[in-house]
């Protein structure tokens, strides 16, 4: 029987990723329940905003940066523009979470951000209506990515270095160290290391990791716009609004289909990622629309299309990076919590130099078990 020296579950958005990085170091197979990109879990639905001033928290920024040459590198590599730089502002109270973040994240990084008053904003960008009392921070070294396609991108590279990728196979449980022996629905798979990358599927994979997953469901909305308002092309950035009834997000029209923005808080919670339903839900709808007529006013109320994706959330909102504490030789992503994309590529290295090295250099220890764990 083959064993591999490290095998992937899970090939969405980190999972692509680590399976590129260690296929150039190592003879690995990725396991994918579906056919990726593909729609069932959370790395799809067209763009994610990429930003380097972070609000959440400002560990975060040396990892994006090093994701941002990870980024241009893929790109060279495959010969296609993934990371399209429109910039991003970001609106809200000047005493909120969202504002006074991105500052305090800018300073202690040196980023060079603008901030705004709300009557600037509408003076420079016609499209939108600010009220007095919030304030903005527009960062022009931001944009959005192409999420299928780094998907795509990433898999074809890790393949062209000779890694394999099953599709259609689950993943049932595991056991034993060296090798460890995964039983799937096409038999059982050894392995010197596993990664797991398994989104939506985690709290199912990594219940005995001692931290509370919840799964939530996320709706994605795109809207027809009139003239050139809401473009890229006519300088519209990707926008963020921290607002007492939600935090919306979305990005500027790029193609026939508008512009596209969700509500980043709250989101229904599912248990079985199978079952999860993706019809409308007309109660997040009106208020993404209500957002639309109150700051957006110019936008149609046509909606062109929808999606549904999911959040997997930790009770700190920072990602899970690290070795399992009962197993050395499993090595875990999980819990992005709706903002882990950007990171793939630089997480994807993570997790290889943990798989095949021990450590790791890169700074990620904000996002150890130990810190995500039930108290």
């Amino acid at each position: 029987m083959t064993v591999y020296d490290a095998v992937v579950v899970g090939t969405g958005g980190v999972g692509s990723a680590a399976l590129y990085h260690l296929a150039r170091r190592a003879r690995v197979l990725g396991i994918d329940r579906f056919a990726p990109p593909h729609d069932r879990g959370s790395s799809h639905g067209q763009t994610r905003i990429i930003r380097q001033a972070y609000f959440e928290h400002p560990d975060y920024t040396p990892l994006v940066l090093e994701s941002y040459r990870l980024w241009n590198g893929l790109e060279a590599e495959v010969g296609q523009k993934l990371y399209h730089e429109v910039g991003l502002l970001e609106v809200g109270p000047p005493d909120g979470i969202v504002v006074p973040g991105v500052l305090r994240a800018a300073e202690e990084h040196g980023l060079q951000v603008e901030q705004l008053a709300a009557a600037e904003i509408e003076r420079r960008w016609p499209g939108l209506r600010v009220p007095e009392n919030l304030t903005g921070v527009l960062e022009t070294n931001a944009g959005y990515l192409k999420v299928e396609e780094c998907v795509q991108s990433h898999l074809e590279a890790a393949q062209r270095a000779g890694a394999e990728l099953r599709c259609s196979v689950e993943v049932q449980g595991w056991n034993g160290s060296d090798p460890i022996r995964l039983q799937t629905s096409e038999g059982e798979i050894c392995t010197s290391k596993l990664i797991v990358t398994a989104g939506a599927w985690t709290p199912r994979l990594l219940a005995d990791l001692g931290v509370k997953f919840e799964v939530r469901r996320k709706s994605l909305y795109w809207y027809a716009t009139e003239g050139n308002q809401y473009a890229a092309a006519n300088g519209f950035p990707g926008f963020l609004f921290e607002l007492p009834s939600g935090i919306f997000y979305g990005f500027p029209q790029i193609d026939s289909q508008g512009v596209k923005l969700g509500d980043h808080a709250g989101g229904r919670v599912i248990e079985d990622p199978l079952e999860v339903d993706r019809d409308v839900d007309t109660q997040e709808q009106q208020a993404v629309e209500q957002f639309l007529q109150e700051y957006m006013p110019l936008v149609s109320s046509f909606c062109t299309n929808d999606a549904v994706c999911m959040y997997t959330m930790t009770p700190s909102e920072n990602f899970v990076v690290d070795r399992h504490p009962k197993n050395p030789h499993v090595v875990v992503a999980a819990g992005l919590s709706g903002h882990g994309f950007k990171f793939t590529p630089v997480l994807g290295k993570a997790l290889a130099d943990l798989a095949l090295d021990g450590g790791t250099e890169l700074p990620i220890g904000f996002l150890s078990i130990k810190h995500n764990k039930e108290d």
